[in-house]
């Protein structure tokens, strides 16, 4: 399907910017997905993926969570996240998690890269506030559902991915007119939130993923207990990010046999 991609200003005083991906030659109304970044932000990998739905016949919005007034600050800027990005590529995995071993690599760049990765590695890694990023998530459940010409009156679903996968999860507790919702690896809601949820949740999880993974079964029973509709898959011999194809992650087995689950599943509650 030919589709039509761009940057947009949203919100009631415009305050919001999204990467906007729609399919042409198609009338309306269209139902719409909310493409939920990784930390990485909305890189040309979560566009490539909003395109992906777009292409699958859905209006697709990817809100990037880090601009402000249509401009990310300088150490959220694309080009020092890539910086970040590839300091972690170049390091061995047991520094990702290690400060003292990671510090002892960032010490070793030179300047003014060493400062620029330290900075931009705090400000992204320095825990996530979900509330933070609420008045921005519903106001792009709003902008699909009530202002975007095409999908106006349609439904609305959103799926995540790691921080945006646990974001889906929150804006499921928060818009009660959601559809649907899909987590790819992301945290699970707050147990006090779930009694909230009013659509139905898909969860797209890594079996080498212990740290995401293990919430999982309290978590379905939680949902259970709540009379909230919750399916899972558990994906064996996959790691954390498995559906980034940009990163080394990425298994093909899971990448596909999720994006095929995660189609079905707003196939039968999007329409």
């Amino acid at each position: 399907m030919t589709i039509q991609a761009d940057w947009i200003r949203y919100g009631a005083d415009l305050e919001y910017l999204g990467y906007l991906a729609v399919p042409e030659r198609v009338k309306g109304p269209v139902p719409a997905v909310i493409v939920l970044q990784e930390i990485w932000g909305v890189d040309d990998h979560i566009q490539h993926v909003a395109r992906r739905f777009a292409e699958a016949g859905y209006v697709a919005l990817s809100p990037d969570l880090y601009a402000k007034n249509g401009e990310r600050p300088e150490a959220l800027s694309g080009e020092r996240i890539v910086k970040v990005k590839h300091f972690l590529e170049t390091v061995p995995p047991s520094a990702w998690n290690n400060p003292e071993e990671r510090d002892r690599a960032m010490d070793a760049l030179p300047e003014p890269e060493r400062t620029e990765v330290r900075t931009t590695f705090a400000t992204l890694f320095g825990g996530l506030d979900p509330t933070r990023y609420i008045p921005q998530l519903k106001a792009s459940s709003q902008y699909l559902r009530a202002e975007q010409p095409l999908s106006k009156g349609a439904k609305v679903g959103s799926v995540g991915f790691c921080m945006g996968g646990a974001l889906s999860a929150v804006l499921a507790t928060e818009d009660p007119e959601l559809a649907a919702a899909a987590i790819f690896y992301g945290n699970a809601p707050a147990k006090e939130k779930i009694s909230s949820i009013q659509c139905p949740v898909y969860g797209f999880y890594a079996s080498l993923d212990p740290r995401i993974t293990d919430q999982v079964p309290e978590f379905a029973k939680q949902m259970q207990e709540a009379g909230k509709s919750f399916q899972y898959k558990v994906y064996e011999g996959a790691h954390h990010a498995f559906f980034n194809d940009t990163r080394a992650s990425y298994h093909i087995d899971a990448a596909r046999d999720s994006f095929a689950t995660v189609l079905q599943f707003f196939a039968e509650h999007l329409r």
